[in-house]
């Protein structure tokens, strides 16, 4: 089996090409410019030699199309965009294109070389907007309240009209926060539990976040790739809400961090308005029941878990 990973250096798609590589997939990867691009997390995983790496822009059709004729995969994973909700309101432009671009050429693209492809594409849960009627799951309509939310609400319906309008194989997962050591700084994970590690060892800085009172359903980055692969192996495409079913607040995520660390987080954190996002969701839950019956998925690790992994990942 061939896979191909779209977006192969960020955090899912490392775990992603390491997990295929355990099942004895044959692996390619792309990047935007995969002779420039480090792959650290690729790295780090001790996975980078042993794939195969191709440069290829999803926005533009003739490097999507070059790479599938010249990989031909038998699935194909789609994990490149713009991945920050709160950078999607400074460019909200890109954020849409890239998001629903990339899906739309990458089908076209399956549909007109006419290969049976297995399509995977990262939806997410910030389509449904703020849980106001309990957890999400496959029947819950999307509210999406940040351009990043309606850029995937978008690619999350071209999927589903090309998979009814063209018979593709191609599954939305729609998967709820999911955290690892490799979340780049700027998600609001890393930036607690690293920041929590540098005061314990002595730093004076305080940590400043926005809302402290928001509500995630958190779970752990390596599972949720499980899931990916999972929903590929179906008999039929179908959707797919991944999640733990179990939110907490950031307040509760921060807590967790710095006892960690054994500091009292009140001593060291501080909200700042200004930080705060133009709309933002109060509480984000999944019901991942579908998957748990479906597909055999349950996620082992919940929000404390993830914490200690990720303060365990900083500390020297």
């Amino acid at each position: 089996m061939r896979a191909l990973i779209c977006g192969v250096g960020g955090q899912d798609g490392a775990y992603l090409a390491r997990l295929l590589l355990g099942k004895g997939y044959e692996v390619w990867g792309t990047s935007r410019d995969a002779q420039m691009a480090p792959f650290g997390n690729l790295i780090r995983l001790g996975v980078k030699d042993r794939l195969t790496l191709r440069s290829m822009a999803p926005k533009d059709f003739r490097s999507v199309i070059s790479v599938l004729y010249e990989c031909r995969p038998d699935e194909i994973y789609l994990l490149a965009s713009q991945s920050s909700v709160g950078l999607s309101f400074e460019q909200p432009a890109e954020t849409l294109e890239s998001t629903t671009l990339g899906v739309l050429n990458l089908m076209e693209a399956i549909r007109l070389l006419r290969q049976p492809v297995r399509f995977y594409h990262a939806s997410s849960s910030e389509c449904f907007g703020t849980a106001a009627q309990g957890a999400a799951d496959e029947q819950t309509p999307f509210a999406p309240r940040s351009p990043y939310a309606v850029a995937k609400a978008s690619a999350h319906w071209l999927v589903e009209n090309y998979r009814e309008a063209y018979g593709l194989f191609a599954c939305n997962g729609i998967l709820f926060n999911h955290e690892s050591p490799l979340r780049p700084h700027r998600f609001v994970t890393r930036k607690i539990t690293s920041t929590a590690v540098r005061i314990a060892a002595g730093t004076r800085e305080r940590l400043v976040l926005g809302r402290l009172d928001i509500v995630r359903d958190w779970g752990w980055a390596p599972e949720y790739v499980e899931a990916m692969w999972m929903l590929l192996q179906q008999p039929a495409p179908r959707d797919f809400v991944i999640a733990t079913g179990q939110s907490h607040s950031l307040e509760q995520f921060v807590a967790a961090a710095f006892a960690r660390v054994n500091l009292d987080w009140r001593e060291h954190v501080d909200s700042d308005p200004k930080l705060f996002r133009p709309t933002d969701l109060a509480r984000s839950e999944g019901n991942p029941a579908r998957a748990e019956r479906e597909l055999g998925w349950q996620a082992k690790f919940h929000m404390a878990d993830v914490v200690r992994e990720m303060v365990a990942a900083e500390s020297p």
